[in-house]
């Protein structure tokens, strides 16, 4: 938790709702959670255990440890946590993220033209470095820095965005690469810039829409993908077993339907997060914050992992919805943080 969000948490006990600048804290009761009694509180517990470990604060290693031996994961919650809503007055919207399936090469060769790129060494530790345009056009070329080609800079784009995938290669063996560092250049959506020029309405914007329309329009497609600055490098993580999600922000697989990015500037990464997804498939379940995104910014912000492969692409990509999301933070840090509150206002 970042120091102004332990502050506010102490706060929590001592006034049910609290505005501070923009932003909204609010405790709630899990009978006020949308779907609550329904949801399935031990595949949620389970996926909390996958990463629970990392996470340092005392309150949390404790609820970590007992979590591995409770009976009834829904009292579990119930018993030790504290749903409480952070807004920061921006609406809440909910996206979706998956690991794509690609083919490509370790060598260059025939279709194989797309590099993707290992960390350089030369990336500074702070500040923003190459515009995507700048490394497209060979700035990091001769440098033995590619990791594999692929068929199509659509399709490197994209897995840029979810900044993990898998790469079936010609003899049928797969590589896996994953998220290993950025450019630090802004990032922007490709997909408003359509709107803006008049392409397409909003609602009419998906990753399919996109892909389709770069691959149509060849010359101006290469110049759109170009609006975005960022740029990501990857590193290779083949030694994750086929069967496990793709490696997460925590460094740990992430799960399918359970698994959200998050801003952690508002949410502890590790911790449980209620969410209740508006639209046409409205969804409530308990989730895990376990990741993070270039453009998930704000206390109602996440991104849903709906897992590997085309159809959890088609998926994903149909998800701009709003709702909102909860946190659910450990009772005892509550408690413990207004008790220093309240030292510090004596003082």
């Amino acid at each position: 938790m970042t120091r102004l969000l332990r502050w506010v948490a102490a706060a929590l006990l001592a006034s049910p709702t609290l505005a501070m600048a923009e932003r909204t804290i609010t405790t709630l009761e899990f009978s006020q959670l949308n779907g609550w009694e329904e949801d399935n509180h031990q595949d949620a517990l389970n996926v909390f255990l996958d990463t629970c470990r990392d996470l340092r604060d005392p309150e949390w290693s404790t609820l970590c440890t007992m979590a591995g031996s409770v009976q009834d994961a829904k009292s579990f919650f119930e018993v030790f946590f504290t749903p409480v809503l952070i807004e920061d007055g921006e609406d809440m919207l909910f996206t979706g993220y998956f690991e794509p399936e690609l083919s490509g090469s370790r060598f260059r060769y025939g279709p194989y033209q797309y590099p993707i790129y290992s960390v350089p060494d030369a990336l500074p530790r702070s500040g923003p470095w190459l515009t995507r345009r700048e490394i497209d056009e060979g700035a990091l070329e001769g440098q033995g820095l590619e990791l594999a080609w692929l068929r199509d800079p659509v399709d490197l784009f994209f897995l840029q965005v979810q900044g993990s995938g898998r790469i079936i290669l010609p003899n049928g063996d797969l590589m896996r690469v994953g998220y290993g560092a950025a450019n630090r250049q802004p990032y922007s959506s490709i997909g408003l810039a359509l709107v803006r020029r008049g392409a397409f309405e909003r609602h009419e914007v998906s990753a399919q829409v996109i892909r389709q329309w770069v691959r149509d329009n060849p010359e101006e497609g290469r110049e759109l993908l170009w609006v975005n600055r960022s740029y990501v490098f990857f590193r290779e993580v083949s030694e994750v077993p086929a069967d496990r999600g793709p490696l997460g922000a925590m460094n740990r697989s992430i799960t399918t339907m359970r698994s959200i990015a998050v801003d952690p500037r508002y949410v502890t990464l590790g911790g449980p997060v209620w969410i209740e997804k508006e639209g046409e498939s409205p969804l409530n379940r308990l989730m895990i914050a376990q990741d993070t995104g270039s453009a998930i910014k704000g206390a109602q912000r996440a991104d849903i992992f709906f897992g590997t492969g085309e159809q959890a692409g088609l998926d994903a990509g149909r998800i701009r919805d709003g709702g909102r999301m909860v946190v659910l933070l450990p009772i005892q840090l509550a408690h413990d943080l207004t008790a220093d509150r309240f030292a510090r206002l004596d003082d």
